[in-house]
């Protein structure tokens, strides 16, 4: 077969957004898991990582692009899709080639929802899985009904002092921990965000020492980033039953979460809340790329 053609794109450029949207959506809808995180997504909008089209090889340099599959990618991470129609045409493979081929060793890429094609690949190109996220979820019907009441963020106000106390808090973390204020008012500009859905805890002096943020999109609600300065008190388990009560308000039917699985003190704190395990995220690292079969590399 002919290797696609990779091309680098902005989706700054309307043409460009609407093919990746419409990209992203079907392959949401065939997998029920989205294609890249949110991160990811951001990091695309803004440009410090790249977005790269993979089109089908046309006989004509004029010919119009034919989007089969998209990867964003920088020196350090990689997620990558292929439209659910062209599967199995090998042009994942290709593509995936083509990015180790001029990768270092370490490079990470995330298989959302566990994908069989993703762990294939993992295999062909020397792979190893080193983290595991849960996505766990609930009825929301099945939360508990009283939960203490939290005052909400105030953007443009609360900004500087989130980003600062969910560093401290995810300071282990390698995406959750490394937010920017930028990266935050880029999620408070999505259709997404309400700032009612964005519970905060504070002390007698009013800073801030928690914080239970909610993503609510119809009937599902998904706790976004669950935080506290102090674990142990029982803030985050508060936070959480208050946050269900908000969702519960806001009309969800579904409350549903992402984990590490060797968060231990966390996934146990969620199942005590009713949560059970829906899906399951693993991401691998590159060992040796120079140990890939190099007859794979697209010429």
């Amino acid at each position: 077969m002919r290797p696609p053609v990779l091309r680098r794109r902005s989706l700054q450029v309307p043409a460009h957004h609407a093919a990746f949207t419409r990209l992203v959506r079907m392959a949401t809808t065939v997998d029920g898991q989205a294609p890249f995180n949110d991160q990811a997504l951001v990091d695309a909008e803004n440009g410090t990582r790249r977005l790269v089209f993979i089109l089908e090889p046309q006989e004509s340099p004029s010919a119009a692009e034919h989007l089969v599959g998209a990867a964003i990618v920088n020196d350090d991470e990689l997620e990558l899709v292929i439209d659910p129609e062209w599967r199995g045409s090998g042009f994942g493979r290709e593509a995936a080639a083509e990015f180790v081929a001029s990768a270092s060793p370490g490079l990470k890429a995330w298989s959302h929802g566990n994908h069989p094609a993703a762990a294939a690949l993992a295999r062909r190109f020397n792979f190893s899985p080193v983290r595991t996220l849960l996505q766990l979820r609930m009825p929301v019907a099945a939360a508990a009904t009283a939960a203490p009441v939290f005052d909400t963020f105030r953007p443009g106000i609360d900004d500087e002092e989130w980003v600062s106390l969910n560093a401290r808090v995810f300071a282990s973390h390698p995406e959750q921990g490394s937010i920017t204020v930028d990266d935050l008012r880029h999620r408070q500009a999505d259709e997404w965000f309400d700032a009612g859905d964005f519970l905060v805890a504070r002390d007698d002096d009013g800073r801030m020492i928690g914080y239970n943020w909610l993503k609510i999109e119809g009937e599902l609600g998904e706790v976004y980033v669950v935080g506290v300065d102090a674990p142990g008190r029982g803030l985050g388990r508060s936070l959480m039953q208050a946050g269900l009560e908000r969702m519960r308000d806001r009309g969800c039917t579904t409350a549903a979460l992402y984990v590490e699985a060797d968060n231990v003190p966390a996934v146990k704190l969620y199942r005590s809340l009713g949560f059970t395990d829906h899906t399951i995220d693993v991401q691998y690292e590159l060992a040796h790329p120079h140990q890939n079969d190099s007859s794979q590399q697209p010429s």
